[in-house]
């Protein structure tokens, strides 16, 4: 590496190129602002996506209970969000459909729904009559379907920015 370069490659497409970033953003004075400010950056890329995968669960046609039960769907919508982590042992941006804990004792609703197995559950609580029940196909993956590129050229844009900028401040 040249003297007068920036301390790190600016070429941040890779995983390493990302833990070279976030070792530069930590040899900072305000680093962990930085980090930060990254961090959202790279979580503002990935909303869209999150959004697509939001409608994408609300179109699932829904029939069944009405008012006795919390909204599957719904539930199911809340827990998508993008994630980001810049450290440990897997660093990235993704967008993750987290577990529904607490919505008719159905944790892994956003990957059953997802599956085209589908699962099986016993009929209103009786347990010795099962139904397999099937969701809406790859509703998840649908979404970003045609747009993966997109998505990662944004947050690759968000961290390429960031590099420029400390990069900057070291010439």
């Amino acid at each position: 590496m040249m003297a007068s370069g920036p301390p790190f490659a600016l070429g941040v497409e890779t995983h390493e190129g990302l833990h070279a970033l976030t070792r530069a953003i930590r040899a900072e004075e305000d680093g962990k602002e930085l980090r930060k400010e990254l961090a959202k950056n790279m979580r503002e890329a990935l909303k869209p996506g999150a959004a697509e995968a939001k409608s994408s669960i609300m179109a699932m046609p829904s029939s069944g209970l009405m008012s006795t039960a919390p909204a599957l769907r719904s539930a199911v919508a809340k827990k998508i969000r993008p994630e980001v982590k810049l450290g440990g042992r897997w660093s990235g941006a993704r967008v993750k459909a987290f577990k529904t804990k607490n919505v008719r004792g159905f944790p892994n609703a956003p990957k059953r729904l997802n599956r085209a197995g589908g699962w099986r559950h016993p009929v209103y609580g009786n347990r010795e009559v099962w139904v397999q029940q099937h969701g809406k196909v790859d509703w998840f993956d649908r979404a970003f379907q045609g747009r993966e590129g997109l998505y990662k050229a944004a947050v690759e844009q968000a961290m390429e920015d960031m590099a420029r900028r400390i990069a900057s401040r070291a010439e």
